[in-house]
């Protein structure tokens, strides 16, 4: 598996299991058939904005950033579907979706707090998507791939 099924996996995995460390994490990923170091798992857990919070039974659990689960409420079916088109323009990226959805998808990319997108503004059709300073177009593209991969069934 690629990188950004990897970390499609991670994010299913937390967001359906209460899961206290990365030893347990990395169990469950091989009990998937994804294999992965230690080091890598810590660096995808941080790329992905997932932290460690209380269980609420004295222990702790990882967690999504806040928001993300409610987020994928918002887009039903194939996700990325609503994205219509990308243009690069001066390292700036407009995103194209159909009328109406620009704001969902907006949200859902703000709320994923991926380190490699700045912001975005919404329209109506169109997403202006900011990258952050030295983060190539692929990157940016991979990343919004990696958003949306946990939304598509």
């Amino acid at each position: 598996m690629n990188r950004v099924s990897r970390l499609a996996l991670i994010e299913k995995l937390v967001r359906e299991n209460v899961i206290g460390s990365q030893e347990e994490l990395l169990r469950m990923m091989e009990g998937t058939g994804m294999k992965c170091t230690q080091a890598t798992l810590s660096r995808d857990l941080r790329q992905i904005g997932i932290s460690r919070g209380f269980d609420g039974a004295g222990g702790y659990r990882y967690i999504l950033p806040s928001g993300r689960e409610a987020t994928s409420e918002m887009l039903h079916g194939n996700a990325t579907a609503a994205i219509t088109g990308l243009t690069w323009a001066h390292g700036l990226l407009l995103v194209s979706t159909p009328p109406g959805y620009a704001s969902a998808v907006a949200i859902r990319i703000d709320r994923a707090g991926r380190y490699e997108i700045a912001g975005t503004v919404a329209g109506d059709d169109t997403i202006l998507l900011i990258p952050r300073d030295n983060i190539s177009n692929e990157a940016i593209e991979e990343c919004l791939r990696s958003i949306f991969q946990s939304e598509i069934k």
